[in-house]
């Protein structure tokens, strides 16, 4: 009884421990829908890490200088950008366009997009393309890295708490006890958290392009394009993936598109950042 008193102790202190992380940390308005979230990074270190990464990312890279492709990314960039409102000008946007067969684009906290080759065929067009930054751009802007943060490093100091608390048993009930605990921690918390994040940088990214005079309807096509060029690997159950699955994702977009189409034909009479 004594044994498995002290075995409590890590497992609070941990409790407490994490606690004190989450509420501890800055509290976060998302300016595009009004949610409070929490974070584990200042703005300052969250853009410093965003170039530092940028930086080492296009220093490994093959970065085109010029051409209509170019052109192309930094004319979305610029409307999408001017879409973002208030919150946009915060960031020092940048877009570059890589040479790679990769189907990827991100954008890095405080502004640095990258755009690789591989994707324009599957985006097909300017508006496809808008799809996929503006959605990039929403990770940014809703600062989802530094939620991450936050989230993992309470999950680990939960964890920690409990292997020590561990201690004494054999290694293979210490290693069986851990899994569970380590599947629960990522099935029922870090992968839904994930899943979120893309539900919501899709929302987001949505109005971003409407506003920037690009029609949403584009946008559910886009994400089956995406999905095709996944080369018919398929994908996993939801419940076990980062993303949203392709049906869901779809069938959100489309709740969405009353709202965005709503945007696109106010903002159609006063294009942000280029013609329509």
């Amino acid at each position: 009884m004594r044994r498995m008193g002290w075995r409590i102790i890590p497992v609070l202190l941990a409790v407490l421990f994490a606690g004190w992380q989450w509420f501890g940390a800055d509290t976060f308005i998302n300016p595009e829908t009004g949610d409070k979230a929490r974070v584990g990074l200042s703005t300052e270190q969250e853009e410093q890490l965003g170039i530092e990464s940028y930086r080492e990312i296009l220093s490994q890279s093959s970065v085109a200088r010029s051409g209509p492709e170019l052109d192309l990314v930094l004319r979305v960039a610029k409307r999408l950008a001017a879409a973002t409102g208030e919150a946009g000008r915060e960031y020092e946007w940048q877009a570059t366009l890589i040479e790679s067969d990769q189907v990827n684009a991100f954008c890095l906290p405080g502004g640095k997009i990258a755009v690789y080759t591989g994707i324009l065929p599957v985006a097909k067009d300017e508006a496809g393309l808008a799809v996929v930054m503006g959605h990039e751009m929403a990770h940014a802007i809703a600062r989802h890295g530094a939620q991450r943060i936050l989230q993992q490093q309470s999950m680990n100091t939960l964890l920690t708490g409990a292997q020590f608390s561990l201690g004494g048993m054999d290694y293979e009930t210490q290693r069986a006890v851990m899994g569970a605990l380590g599947a629960g921690a990522q099935y029922g918390v870090s992968l839904p958290f994930s899943r979120d994040h893309e539900t919501e940088a899709d929302t987001m990214g949505l109005m971003y392009s409407a506003r920037a005079g690009y029609d949403p309807r584009v946008a559910p096509a886009f994400w089956q394009r995406m999905a095709q060029a996944s080369g018919g690997r398929g994908q996993p159950p939801e419940f076990a993936s980062t993303h949203p699955s392709h049906d869901t994702r779809i069938a959100n977009l489309e709740a969405q598109m009353p709202r965005a189409l709503a945007e696109y034909e106010k903002h159609a009479r006063a294009p942000l950042g280029g013609t329509r």
